[in-house]
Order: C-alpha cells, then structure tokens, then sequence
C-alpha cells in the first residue's frame, strides 16, 4: 500500500508540474529548429530550385543517423518525406529498412536514387538529441542540404559527455539500481554492480572490436554473469542475489527492438517488423547460449525466476528510480540539462506502472506504462531545456525490461525446460502491450512532431 500512495503523488505531483509548466512550452518544432543551425548556414527559400543531388545527400544523411538512433521505419519515412518536400522535390520516394534506406529524389525533371547502410555502434544520448534538433531543422527548411549534411558530420564527431571510467562507473549503478527494482537483497545489489563494472568495461570495449565478432562478446558476457552468480548460488548465498544475473545485461536486452518490431508489423510494415524480430530473438538465444553453458558448467541449484521479494522495504525502489537514471544518463551520455527531465520521465513511467499492476495486473501495467510515457516524453521534448522524446523515452523503457522475462524463458527452452513455454508467452504479451502502448501514446506526440520512436 506504501507504494501505491507513493506511485499516486508521483504522478499527481508530475500532473501538476507539466501544467505549470505548459506556458513555457514551445508549440511547434521552430525553436528546436532554429537551434541546429551552424555558422555559415542557410535555410530553403521556396524560390530556390531544385537540387536533386544535394537533397538526397541531406536524406541520405539524416536517414542514416536516425536509423542509428533506433527510430522506427515509419518516423523515417515521414520526415525524409518532409525533407524532400521542403526542398522542393514532392515526388520523391523512400524505402527504409532496419539498417538501410533507399532515396529517390525526384521532382521537375531531376531524378536521382541512392542507397545508405546503417553505420555500425549506437548514438549516445546525447548525439541522439542533436539529430533531432537537426532533424526538425531539415524538416522545416531552417537548414538547406549542404548545412544538414556539415551538421550531421558534426554530430557524429561529438566527443561523449564522460569519460570511458566514468561511464563504467555509471554502469556499475545502473546495475546495482535495476536489481533493487527486480527484487535483490543488499548482496544481491552489491553482487550486481560488481558484474556492472565487468559488464560495462566490456561494452565499452566492444566498441572497438569489428561488428562480425558481436555474437561472440554477448555470449561471453552472459557466461561470465551466469557463472558468477550460478556459483554463488551453489554456495549458499541465497535468492537475493538472482536479480544479479539479469541486471548486469540490462543493456544487452533487446526489449527496445522487440517492441518496435511489433510495432512496426502491427503498422503493415512487415519486412523491417520481421527483420527486428529475427535480430532480437537472436539475441535473445545469444544471451540464453551463455547462461545455459555457464550452467552446465558449474551447475544450476533449483530457483524461481518469478519470485520478487521485497527484500528492502517499499521505498526502496523508488530511491533505486533516481539512481537508475542518473546511472543510466553517465553511461549513454545523456546531455546534463536533460538528466532532470529523464528522472521526471522515469517516475512517470514506474508509477504508471506500479498502479496498473496494482489494478490490472502485470502484463496490462505494461501497456499503462508505456500509454502514459509516450505523450509525456512528447511534452518534455517541448520544454526550452527539454531533450528529445528518445533520448527520454529510451531509459524509461528500460523500467519496463520486457526482455527479461523472455531471456529466462528461452534459457529454460534450451536447458530441457518444457514449462518455459509460459514465459514465452508473458513476454510475446508484454512486447504486444507494450507496442500498443506506444502506439496509443504517438497519437499525441506525433501531432506534436515527436514521437518517442
């Protein structure tokens, strides 16, 4: 009951702080706009001509960067659509696939076509946040395709906010905050910062490591977890420390991919929808290979998955929230003045979620969770200082953690388990709820012009 008080003034106490803040909010994407522009750059003026060649650059450019970002095949669509429209060629053509687009620029007699592969790594938070800001600027002709094209140069020469130990650091909280979340004893939460520091040196690391040889690094990450904890369960130390074995690969979880996979299949884009399933299975089974050697290895002593002790009192998870996203904002580099905004965005999202399940149970908190933070991350992205819907929607959706449930399902699949067929199916009803969610959520946001995916 302490809990859902506190879930209850949260959310009140949010309400009340977006309204006051409603005057200040920017109405249109023009301001965003106007801050991307660069020295020496120009807008579109309607009289100037056509240049097919420089706007396929620009969308080329743009698409490329917002497909390393994460956003979803129809957000891309839509603003290279603008783009091609604002620079004056309306019969322009897109196709956009998870890690690759094709452009055809097309408009009074000019025809020109190019593909672009998706760039290998992730944006930080904070490189996320300046595509946007060009991205509205290219959108609304506040930058011509030269200037688009410098800036997102620019964007990706951005050095991180902090520093690779800083980061690690960061990771190590990350961890630590997220097994509060899943239910961890004290040692539970200090076992799992300790495998953080590992796990976060090593992802930081494989960003310098050639992409073929990703596989290899999930399951050698999931292995050194799993025998770690698998270990120390045989020893004795009891089921606060499982939270240990899924916090550390909090970021390896594909639930963000998953979710927009449905997402998309549920919009009638089937080959990207499919492409992202098959992606985020894979690494689902990536994941479970490592865990399921690493048992038979040291052996796996009998334990439920789905039990979540409350082991340190009701308020402690909502200390855990605060930590959870600064923790998290270090790690991906989120720009400072967005830390605030990002915590708003996370208690919104855990409340939301602590009182559907309270109400309608946990896969249906879920769907609540993601319907009440995907407007919200919309009306954050209009406040002056206020970051980007993603750059504030992807830690919130990390609460959600839809992949856990499925990485130990498919573990369990491949250990000989034949009841793991019903966390199978929580997670396949999670990622559903979760989609529809934001789907039912973007009516907002994309009438404002920023959608959180």
């Amino acid at each position: 009951m302490i809990s859902t008080f506190i879930a209850i003034a949260v959310l009140l106490a949010s309400a009340v702080l977006l309204i006051a803040l409603r005057p200040r909010a920017e109405r249109d994407i023009a301001i965003s706009a106007r801050a991307a522009r660069i020295t020496g750059s120009m807008p579109v003026a309607s009289t100037d001509a056509p240049d097919a060649a420089a706007a396929l650059a620009a969308a080329e450019a743009v698409g490329g960067s917002m497909i390393q970002a994460g956003y979803s095949v129809e957000t891309v669509q839509d603003v290279l659509r603008d783009i091609a429209r604002v620079n004056n060629l309306p019969e322009s053509e897109v196709l956009v696939f998870p890690n690759a687009l094709l452009v055809s620029a097309r408009g009074q007699g000019q025809h020109r076509t190019g593909a672009v592969a998706g760039a290998d790594g992730q944006l930080l938070l904070s490189q996320i946040d300046e595509v946007q800001r060009t991205v509205d600027a290219a959108r609304t002709g506040v930058l011509d395709p030269a200037s688009t094209v410098k800036r997102i140069e620019r964007i990706r020469d951005m050095p991180p906010t902090y520093g690779r130990v800083v980061r690690v650091i960061g990771y190590a909280f990350l961890s630590g905050a997220l097994s509060v979340l899943l239910g961890a004893s004290w040692t539970g939460v200090s076992l799992s910062a300790a495998l953080g520091l590992i796990t976060g040196a090593a992802l930081l690391l494989s960003e310098r490591v050639p992409r073929r040889y990703g596989a290899l690094i999930t399951v050698g990450i999931a292995f050194v977890v799993a025998v770690v904890v698998f270990s120390l369960l045989r020893a004795g130390w009891g089921s606060g420390i499982l939270a240990a074995l899924l916090a550390p690969l909090v970021v390896l979880l594909p639930g963000a991919l998953l979710t927009t996979a449905v997402l998309e299949l549920s919009m009638g884009h089937m080959i990207s929808g499919a492409g992202r399933a098959a992606a985020g299975a894979m690494q689902l089974v990536l994941l479970s290979a490592g865990i399921v050697t690493a048992g038979a290895l040291v052996g796996v002593p009998d334990f439920d998955f789905a039990r979540h002790p409350d082991l340190l009192g009701p308020v402690a998870p909502w200390i855990a929230v605060a930590v959870f996203g600064i923790s998290i904002s270090v790690h991906r580099c989120a720009p400072r003045r967005a830390i605030p905004w990002i915590l708003l965005v996370l208690y919104i999202a855990y409340a939301a979620q602590v009182l559907g399940d309270v109400f309608l149970g946990g896969v249906v908190s879920a769907f609540v969770g993601a319907l009440c933070v995907t407007p919200v991350t919309a009306l954050v992205a209009r406040q002056p200082s206020g970051p980007a819907a993603l750059v504030s929607f992807t830690p919130a959706f990390s609460l959600l953690v839809p992949g856990a449930i499925g990485l130990v399902g498919v573990a369990d699949v491949l250990g000989g388990d034949r009841a793991a067929a019903a966390s199978l199916v929580a997670t396949l009803s999670t990622m559903v709820a979760i989609a529809l969610g934001v789907l039912a959520g973007s009516s907002l946001s994309n009438r404002m012009r920023r959608p959180a995916l």
